[in-house]
Order: structure tokens, then C-alpha cells, then sequence
């Protein structure tokens, strides 16, 4: 068995108004100092088998046809 995590964030440019939100909502309840807040996903996923460099693999697949808009989003892979 083999468990992933895949984060996919906003590429750097494309506006965020859920991370704009969560910001404007820190500053009212009194965290200041928060310059920026971008807001993200993330998939945690168990795999059949041992072969990591073909989970690997796999799991870009997965991004690139379903668990992110790569034409806004970023993602990284991380085999655990």
C-alpha cells in the first residue's frame, strides 16, 4: 500500500477570493499581520501496490485529467 497526498493550489496571478475572504475574515477576529492568504486542496490517497515511481506516476495523471485545473492550478505530489 502506498499513501499520497496531493496539494493543488491556485497558480501565482489568478485571483482568489476565498483566500481574500478568509484573510478579511482573520483580520476581524484579530490576527493581524496576515499579509496574504491563498486558499488550496487536498487529496490524501491510498494506493494498491509497492511501485512508488509508478504511483508517481499515476497520481500526475490523476491531476492533469481530474484533481486539478492545471490551465489555474498547481499541484505537487508527495509519496508518504
Amino acid at each position: 500500500m502506498i499513501k499520497a497526498r496531493v496539494t493543488v493550489t491556485l497558480k501565482n496571478g489568478v485571483l482568489d477570493p476565498q483566500g481574500k475572504a478568509i484573510g478579511g475574515a482573520l483580520a476581524a477576529l484579530g490576527f493581524a499581520g496576515v499579509d496574504s492568504v491563498r486558499q488550496g486542496k487536498v487529496f490524501d490517497l491510498e494506493l494498491q501496490g509497492s511501485d512508488k515511481a509508478k504511483a508517481e506516476d499515476d497520481l500526475r495523471t490523476m491531476c492533469e485529467k481530474l484533481l486539478a485545473n492545471t490551465v489555474i492550478e498547481d499541484y505537487t505530489v508527495a509519496i508518504t
